[in-house]
């Protein structure tokens, strides 16, 4: 009888440990492991943020080393044109300036993911911010900072940071980092707006639940309430949110350096960040008819970039679905 009993408890024991429910992040973190889509973005997103880390040791020259009598050669695979022979040592070829391509897109991605990633804090300081005071404040405050949340969202995002980025271009503020500080500061100005709103319409759904409600009958302060309960309670539609946001930061960026009003490119040795995927599409773009490549690297080099983002974006509002949970 005491075998048995002690085989029941155990077999209890087991059923139970196997039912145990998962948290949500580990739930969350096991579905988008099943999605392939969002497993080939996060692993280019890491090869590329491995790349923008480790350039100098990657690059094989100098992306800003001109080498005479050079220039335009194509890349080691196109041996059609006798006029201009591959050099080996570069294998992507070279620009006008006879600098190597395939230096100056590693130097690039470097500059591309620092767009996508450091105004993205400013972003999600005065987007979490405004929405989490606006959302839980209510009343008359509520409809300030939404009226200024509505003024700044109602310029248009590109001829904003276009007559900012111009009207500023040739202060110190202009040329700070070759350009990219006011590049950070025109992207971020705008951009703030879709995170407030969605960040204060996940706040008013919160602030009329219970343990809210819990929370400000046992009189806990009201900035532990927004930190430790409703903040926490927001992270999953504010990650997908930033997902998605970087990609747009990296082609507004290549957009305006296309435009002649993003990142000035430098011609020191020294600089780390001497060119950026725009800077390259530009340049390619300039020399459209006589060196095509420098034009078709850049652009596969964004365009994957921006994919891959965009691929995890979607696997992560996939998996952080509370509708999804079923699956």
């Amino acid at each position: 009888m005491a075998t048995t009993a002690r085989s029941l408890n155990n077999a209890e024991s087991l059923d139970l440990n196997a039912t145990k429910p998962r948290s949500l992040w580990g739930d969350a973190f096991r579905r988008l492991s099943r999605n392939r889509a969002a497993m080939f973005g996060s692993i280019v997103v890491l090869l590329y943020i491995l790349v923008a880390l480790f350039a100098p040791l990657i690059a094989p020259k100098n992306p800003v080393e001109q080498t005479a009598r050079n220039s335009l050669r194509p890349p080691v695979w196109v041996t059609d044109n006798p006029a201009r022979v591959p050099n080996p040592e570069n294998l992507l070829g070279t620009d006008t300036n006879g600098r190597d391509i395939l230096s100056r897109l590693i130097y690039g991605v470097r500059v591309s993911l620092i767009v996508g990633v450091v105004p993205q804090i400013v972003i999600l300081t005065l987007g979490v911010t405004v929405g989490l005071i606006a959302g839980f404040g209510g009343g008359w405050l509520d409809n300030l900072l939404m009226r200024i949340t509505e003024i700044v969202a109602s310029f248009p995002d590109l001829l904003f940071i276009i007559t900012l980025t111009v009207a500023f271009r040739d202060t110190w503020f202009g040329k700070a980092f070759n350009g990219l500080f006011l590049i950070f500061t025109a992207l971020a100005v705008i951009s703030w707006t879709g995170l407030a709103r969605l960040v204060r319409g996940q706040v008013l759904s919160l602030k009329e639940k219970e343990f809210i409600e819990a929370a400000r009958t046992i009189g806990v302060p009201t900035w532990k309430i927004l930190a430790r309960h409703i903040l926490p309670n927001t992270l999953a539609p504010i990650i997908v949110a930033v997902s998605f946001s970087i990609p747009g930061l990296i082609l507004a960026e290549a957009i305006l350096t296309f435009l002649g009003v993003g990142m000035r490119p430098s011609v020191d040795q020294s600089n780390p960040f001497p060119t950026s995927l725009g800077v390259l599409m530009q340049e390619g773009f300039a020399n459209l008819s006589s060196g095509p490549w420098m034009l078709l690297f850049p652009v596969m080099m964004i365009s994957l970039l921006v994919l891959s983002f965009t691929f995890v974006g979607d696997g992560l509002r996939d998996a952080l679905d509370p509708r999804d949970q079923g699956r």
